[in-house]
């Protein structure tokens, strides 16, 4: 049988700085006629940051959807017309103050496909070296954190790290 839903009418609820939300009308395989609200995200990436070949740079911040502070992996929003490794090297050195010699694709993930299309891009960056630490988003606090990679199992273990994007990057290494 084919799942495939196709889009009939679509509708721009709203349009932000950082998202857009459109309705969509689909056609079911079984002929009927729903509705999909759909969230509309650039994506971003996500950087495993290894200090060294057990300890990972992490960073900590208040993430206000969820009303808590979540240790995860250094990452951020693709710019307009950036490619996403690129993204990568910025977000690196913007969240942690790091370059990398070695930076390596791992894969991608969907964050959250049952309303949204973002896609979150994977790399390992390994033999890091000090850059800019001055060029955080001014409306960005975060605390860089090195954290050894057993700790960090274990804290994904005990539910202790809950970001989706950190855990899944673990799973591609």
């Amino acid at each position: 049988m084919d799942f495939t839903e196709k889009t009939i009418k679509q509708e721009n609820i709203y349009k932000g700085k950082i998202i857009d939300v459109n309705v969509h009308t689909v056609k079911l395989p079984n002929g009927r006629e729903s509705k999909r609200e759909i969230v509309n995200h650039c994506g971003g990436v996500a950087i495993l940051a290894y200090k060294d070949s057990n300890t990972l740079f992490m960073v900590e911040q208040f993430r206000k959807p969820i009303e808590h502070v979540l240790l995860e992996i250094p990452a951020g929003k693709i710019e307009q017309n950036e490619d996403m490794e690129s993204c990568g090297r910025r977000e690196l050195e913007e969240e942690i103050g790091y370059k990398a010699k070695k930076f390596e694709y791992l894969g991608k993930v969907v964050t959250s496909p049952g309303f949204c299309d973002e896609y979150i891009y994977i790399f390992k960056a390994e033999d890091l070296y000090k850059g800019r630490n001055d060029i955080c988003d001014e409306d960005e606090f975060i605390n860089v954190r090195e954290v050894k990679l057993n700790k960090i199992k274990e804290m994904i273990k005990k539910g202790e790290i809950i970001d989706a994007k950190t855990i899944c990057a673990f799973m591609m290494v």
